[in-house]
C-alpha cells in the first residue's frame, strides 16, 4: 500500500474511533438537571426543599463507567480518582477550594492528568439519579454510599432542612461569609427528570449573566500598558464596560475578544444597563 493511501487510512480509521467514543458518551449520558433561580413569590414553602451549599467548580457526571461534563464531554481524571467509583449514575461538582475556579478548570481541561494537581480535586456528590425516587430518598442513598466507600476525595455534599425563609437567610449569610458561592435548593419531593426544573433552585446574593468582550480598554495610572477594562456585549445586546474585578493577571493577559465571560450585577440602571457589574471568569465552553 502506497505510503500516502496508509497515512489516509490511518486518520480515518483514527476519526471513526474519535466519533465512536462521542457517540458512546453521549448514548450513557445521564439526563442533567439544571437550576432555575429562586424567586420566594412562586416557589414552595422553603420547609418543602433540602438546601446544601452550591459550589463553584465544575460539574461532573459519573455514568458507572466514566466521567463526564454536563454536555457529556470526557473528563480525562487519573484512573486512582475513579477506580473505586461503583456502577451507578452520580452527579457532583469537581471542585478545590473556594474562588479557586480558575486553577481548577486549568487542572480539568489537562488532557494528560497530571497526578499531582488531581491530589487537590474532590467529587462533590450531590445527586444520584433516579427516576423512580424523590430525592429526600436520592440524598440518602448517595450519603450512604460515598460513606460506605470512605475515600477522601470523594466527599457527599450535606443537606439542610431548614424551617422558614429566615433561617434560609442565615445560612446562605454563613456560607457566604465563609467563601461560598451561593445555596442550591432541592425539593425534597421531587423525582428526577433532566432539563432547567423547578424542583431545583440557586440562590445566589447576586445575579449573574454572560457577555461577550468586543474590546480591550486600556488602564491608566498603575494600569498603564495593562488592561483598564473589558468592553462586552450581552445577550440582550447592551454594550458596556467592566472593570472591577479583574486580577493582575486578567490586566496582563486579559481575556481574548470573541471569548465570552460571566459577570456578576445587582439590578438594572433606568437604561437596562446591569449595576455594580464585576468579572467573575472567562466562560469555559469546554467544560459546559
Amino acid at each position: 500500500m502506497p505510503r500516502i493511501q496508509r497515512a489516509i487510512t490511518v486518520v480515518f480509521i483514527f476519526t471513526l474511533l474519535s466519533l465512536n467514543g462521542l457517540v458512546h458518551a453521549a448514548q450513557t449520558m445521564p439526563p442533567v438537571q439544571l437550576a432555575s433561580v429562586y424567586k420566594p413569590e412562586r416557589t414552595e414553602p422553603v420547609s418543602a426543599y433540602l438546601v446544601s451549599e452550591k459550589f463553584d467548580g465544575v460539574r461532573a457526571i459519573w455514568t458507572g463507567q466514566q466521567l463526564l461534563t454536563r454536555r457529556g464531554k470526557i473528563i480525562n481524571a487519573p484512573d486512582w480518582f475513579t477506580a473505586s467509583l461503583p456502577d451507578v449514575w452520580l452527579d457532583g461538582e469537581l471542585w478545590t477550594k473556594h474562588q479557586d475556579f480558575a486553577r481548577l478548570s486549568g487542572i480539568i481541561r489537562t488532557q494528560v492528568p497530571d497526578d499531582e494537581a488531581w491530589r487537590k480535586v474532590s467529587y462533590r456528590v450531590f445527586d444520584m439519579p433516579d427516576r423512580e425516587l424523590p430525592f429526600e430518598q436520592r440524598y440518602q442513598n448517595y450519603t450512604s454510599l460515598i460513606t460506605k466507600l470512605n475515600l477522601p476525595h470523594i466527599k457527599p455534599v450535606k443537606q439542610y432542612r431548614l424551617i422558614n425563609k429566615t433561617a434560609l437567610q442565615d445560612l446562605l449569610q454563613d456560607k457566604i461569609e465563609h467563601g461560598a458561592e451561593g445555596l442550591i435548593l432541592h425539593l425534597a419531593s421531587a423525582k428526577h427528570h433532566g432539563g432547567r426544573t423547578q424542583a431545583l433552585l440557586k440562590l445566589k446574593p447576586y445575579d449573574d449573566a454572560e457577555a461577550t468582550v468586543i474590546a480591550h480598554l486600556p488602564g491608566k495610572g498603575k494600569y498603564t500598558n495593562q488592561l483598564g477594562a473589558l468592553r462586552v456585549k450581552n445577550k440582550q445586546g447592551r454594550v458596556f464596560s467592566i472593570g472591577s474585578g479583574l486580577s493582575d493577571q486578567d490586566r496582563i493577559t486579559p481575556p481574548p475578544i470573541g471569548s465570552v465571560i460571566t459577570y456578576r450585577y445587582q439590578g438594572f440602571t433606568k437604561t437596562g444597563l446591569p449595576r455594580f457589574v464585576r468579572f467573575l471568569r472567562i466562560r469555559e465552553t469546554d467544560l459546559d
